[in-house]
């Protein structure tokens, strides 16, 4: 539609429409006003396309915003619906949002505002449509390998889909558990070699005096035990795609004949007397600090020049906890089907519970987590009480910043005070700078968070909301 793209404003006010076409007409999006739920019923139907945004007043003479927010979604999930209302309380909030709506406002409000939450709400709708496309391509084999809609996971995926048949070696790095494999695996699944070999060596795993063998392969009789030839993991992954778990493990030796192999292209098996040219792709993953084993001289510089060619830094899950809900709900589908339990999902209580922990062992632990609540659950749906108790007790646990007094003691209102400020300026980067969601985060109201912000100094005193009375289009 729009250049920007199409937006329904659906309020019985005729100011307040008109005053809100001008605004984001002039900001290039394709308007459509209506003065109630009947005529927006009509619109959302007949349009040519779903609408990207709709921003529909709660109550009205005809019918309920709650109600046009589920005729929009009836249309398209895409559709983004922010709720404005004058009436705004706990419960119509959750409901709104439990139906899906994106955020909502409270009248009156700042224009400023109003404009940064639905390029927000825009923005939301390209991102989720880039992650479809690109969870498209790196599923066509594994098609639940990869979760997440955070942005270091849609950047790993942007990433994963531009390097896939290069022929560059890569470096995955990252804690335990985060799932480095599964993206050594995605890789290769999005590549040309698609259908050939993926073959994984887990380098700590192996005995030293074995690793060369089980690498590079050996003649019969080449040392005792011996008892015929092997290929070895490079020859048998010929086409394919090695992946070096744990590289950061090889001993110095190995690491040498490694970066041979990477140079040249060839190898050559213990005891046999020529070389085997080799056509490989080699990924490599680690969840040490390369660098400073390099700078220990516990890893080879050249060869982490040679691995490192392009880098994949996986984040652990303290870092993209957006993911947290989507992970959960897949696990509990799986290990609900290999148990035989009709388990629908997880408590609201739950959830924040699996939000609020750090989680140590990345995703693996998760899904650990998950396995074991389904296997205790005996209900429909997995509750506080089926979870390990570190886990169900975080989200009641507060900040030993917050409740710590220093050997000196403190200036009580000094310390509150800053405590106030991060957690204000914390709340206000994680929603992009939308006040109603920092406020939402931060279990206040808008108008209060306002005040605090005034208070502390965080904004400035003359941004005063946009009221009916004092409105005038500009120009």
């Amino acid at each position: 539609m729009g250049e920007r793209g199409s937006i329904l404003v659906v309020d019985d006010e005729p100011g307040l429409r008109e005053m809100l076409s001008i605004l984001f007409r002039r900001e290039r999006y394709e308007i459509t006003a209506c003065p109630g739920f009947a005529t927006a019923r009509e619109a959302i139907r007949n349009a040519p396309t779903a609408y990207g945004v709709v921003l529909t007043d709660l109550m009205m003479p005809d019918g309920s915003g709650l109600d046009v927010l589920s005729l929009a979604k009836e249309r398209s999930e895409e559709t983004e619906v922010i709720v404005m209302t004058a009436h705004s309380s706990v419960e119509t909030a959750i409901e709104a949002m439990k139906r899906g709506a994106y955020d909502f406002v409270t009248k009156p409000f700042a224009t400023s505002e109003l404009k940064a939450l639905v390029q927000k709400a825009f923005e939301k709708r390209a991102l989720v449509a880039e992650n479809v496309r690109l969870r498209a391509q790196v599923d066509r084999q594994n098609p639940k390998d990869l979760l997440g809609h955070s942005q270091p996971m849609r950047q790993i995926l942007d990433l994963i889909g531009r390097i896939a048949n290069s022929r560059s070696t890569v470096l995955i790095t990252g804690e335990s558990g985060t799932g480095k494999e599964r993206i050594a695996r995605a890789v290769h699944d999005l590549s040309e070699r698609k259908d050939k070999p993926f073959l994984v060596v887990n380098c700590g795993a192996i005995p030293e005096a074995l690793v060369e063998s089980e690498l590079f392969g050996h003649e019969k009789g080449a040392f005792t035990g011996a008892t015929s030839r092997k290929l070895g993991i490079f020859r048998q992954a010929d086409g394919g795609t090695v992946l070096l778990d744990e590289v950061g493990e090889l001993p110095l030796g190995m690491q040498v004949k490694l970066l041979r192999v990477l140079q040249e292209k060839k190898v050559r098996g213990i005891g046999e007397s020529n070389e085997s040219t080799i056509d490989v792709r080699v990924l490599a993953a680690t969840n040490r600090v390369v660098e400073e084993d390099v700078k220990s001289g516990n890893f080879r510089q050249d060869l982490y020049y040679r691995l490192n060619v392009i880098r994949i830094e996986v984040p652990p899950l303290r870092v993209r906890r957006e993911d947290v809900a989507e992970l959960a709900k897949y696990f509990l589908d799986r290990c609900s089907r290999e148990q035989n339990k009709q388990i629908r999902g997880l408590s609201s209580d739950a959830l924040r519970a699996l939000d609020a922990y750090d989680f140590p062992g990345n995703v693996r632990e998760l899904e650990n987590i998950v396995e074991r609540a389904v296997a205790l659950a005996t209900g429909q749906q997995i509750g506080l009480g089926d979870l390990p108790h570190e886990v169900s007790g975080a989200a009641a646990q507060p900040s030993p910043a917050l409740v710590t007094l220093p050997e000196e003691g403190c200036e009580l209102d000094a310390v509150l005070g800053e405590v106030e400020r991060r957690l204000i300026l914390q709340a206000l980067e994680r929603s992009g700078g939308v006040r109603t969601a920092a406020a939402k985060s931060l279990g206040v109201t808008l108008r209060s968070l306002r005040y605090r912000m005034q208070k502390l100094a965080l904004q400035d005193d003359d941004e005063e909301p946009v009221s009916m009375e004092s409105w005038k289009p500009e120009g």
